[in-house]
C-alpha cells in the first residue's frame, strides 16, 4: 500500500511537472530575427515593407511572439546610424537578419561576417562584397536584389519619352551609398545617344534643405528633368516629389510605388514581393540551411506607372505607346 502511494505521488509530481516541461520547450523554440530597415520608423513605404516580410514568416508558421521574436530597428539609410543599429543587433546573438539596402548590409557584415544575413533591396552585392557569387553567395550573407545598374539607362530613356524636350537630366542620389557611383554610371552611358547632359545631385538624409536648394538651382534653366535614383529615396522621397512639382520638372522614380504619391512616372520592380520572398530565406535559414548555399536572386518582372493628374500638371502629353505599356494609370 505504502508503495502504490508512493507511485501515485511520484505520477502525481511527474503531471505538475508536464507544463513546466512544455513552458520550456516552447522557450527552447523561440528564434530571434534581426531586422535593420533603412528608412525612418514612420515611413509607410518601411512599414509596409516589414509587413510584408511579416506576412511571409506567417505563411510560414512563424508567430511573432509564439516562436519567433524580431528586434527591428531603423537605420535611415544614414550610415554611422546604420552601423550603430548594426552592432546593437549583432549583440543580441540573432539567429539570421533581415537588411534592407546596401547599407543596411555593409553595417552588418562589418560588424558580424558569421551571422547569417538575408538582404532585400541590394541593388549589386557582388561588387559591394556582401558574396562571392550570385550563384554561391560563400559567405553570410545572401538574398534579394532590386535592379541591375543598366535600369539606369531605362530610367532616362522613359524620361526622354514621356518628356521629350528634356535635354538636361539631374540625377539625385545619395553619395553615402556603394551603389550611387555606379547606377549614376549606368545612365552617364546611355545620356549620348539620347542628346541628355546629365549632372549629379548629391543629398544627404539628414539635409532636407540642401536638396532643396540644388533642385532650385538646377530648374532656373529651361529643359530641365530629374532621375530619382532608389539611393536617394530612401528618405527624402516625399520632399523631392513636392519640390519637382512646385519646380514643375519632369521626374522618373526608380521605386514602383512613387505614382501614388504624386510622381509622374517610376519603373521598377515590387519590392514588397522581395520582402516576402526574404522571409522564405529566412525560414531556410532557421531551419538549417547557410546563406552561402542559397543563390541571389533578381527581380524577373519590372512594373511600369504613370501618373496621368501630374502629367497635366506638367503640361505633358503622355505618348499612347506608353500608355499601352503601363502597368498602372492613376487618375
Amino acid at each position: 500500500m505504502i508503495r502504490r502511494r508512493a507511485f501515485i505521488t511520484l505520477l502525481g509530481s511527474a503531471a505538475a511537472m508536464w507544463p513546466l516541461a512544455v513552458q520550456a520547450q516552447q522557450r527552447e523554440q523561440m528564434r530571434r530575427i534581426g531586422v535593420l530597415m533603412n528608412r525612418p520608423a514612420n515611413n509607410q513605404e518601411g512599414q509596409d515593407r516589414l509587413a510584408a516580410f511579416h506576412q511571409g514568416l506567417q505563411e510560414l508558421g512563424w508567430s511573432v511572439g509564439r516562436n519567433v521574436r524580431l528586434e527591428t530597428r531603423w537605420g535611415e539609410d544614414d550610415a554611422e546610424l546604420e552601423r550603430k543599429y548594426a552592432a546593437e543587433l549583432i549583440a543580441l546573438a540573432p539567429d539570421a537578419v533581415l537588411a534592407s539596402g546596401t547599407v543596411s548590409v555593409t553595417a552588418l557584415q562589418h560588424a558580424s561576417r558569421t551571422v547569417p544575413i538575408v538582404f532585400a533591396a541590394v541593388t549589386d552585392p557582388l561588387g559591394a562584397g556582401f558574396v562571392e557569387t550570385l550563384a554561391r553567395p560563400g559567405g553570410n550573407a545572401t538574398g534579394f536584389m532590386i535592379y541591375e545598374y543598366s535600369l539606369g539607362g531605362k530610367w532616362l530613356e522613359i524620361l526622354k519619352e514621356i518628356a521629350p524636350r528634356v535635354t538636361r537630366v539631374a540625377v539625385i542620389r545619395n553619395p553615402g551609398n556603394p551603389a550611387a557611383g555606379a547606377t549614376f554610371g549606368a545612365i552617364q552611358n546611355a545620356a549620348q545617344s539620347l542628346g541628355v547632359e546629365i549632372s549629379p545631385i548629391n543629398v544627404s538624409v539628414r539635409d532636407s534643405g540642401e536638396i532643396e536648394r540644388a533642385v532650385a538651382a538646377f530648374a532656373r534653366s529651361p529643359n530641365a528633368g530629374l532621375v530619382v535614383t532608389q539611393t536617394a529615396g530612401a528618405v527624402q522621397r516625399d520632399l523631392i516629389i513636392s519640390i519637382a512639382a512646385r519646380h514643375k520638372l519632369p521626374a522618373v522614380y526608380s521605386t514602383s510605388s512613387d505614382p501614388g504619391s504624386g510622381a509622374l512616372i517610376s519603373y521598377g520592380p515590387d519590392l514588397l514581393y522581395g520582402f516576402r520572398q526574404a522571409a522564405g530565406y529566412v525560414d531556410r535559414i532557421l531551419k538549417g540551411e547557410k546563406p552561402a548555399d542559397l543563390p541571389v536572386q533578381a527581380p524577373t518582372r519590372y512594373e511600369l506607372k504613370i501618373n496621368l493628374k501630374t502629367a497635366k500638371a506638367l503640361g505633358l502629353d503622355v505618348p499612347p505607346t506608353l500608355l499601352a505599356r503601363a502597368d498602372e494609370v492613376i487618375e
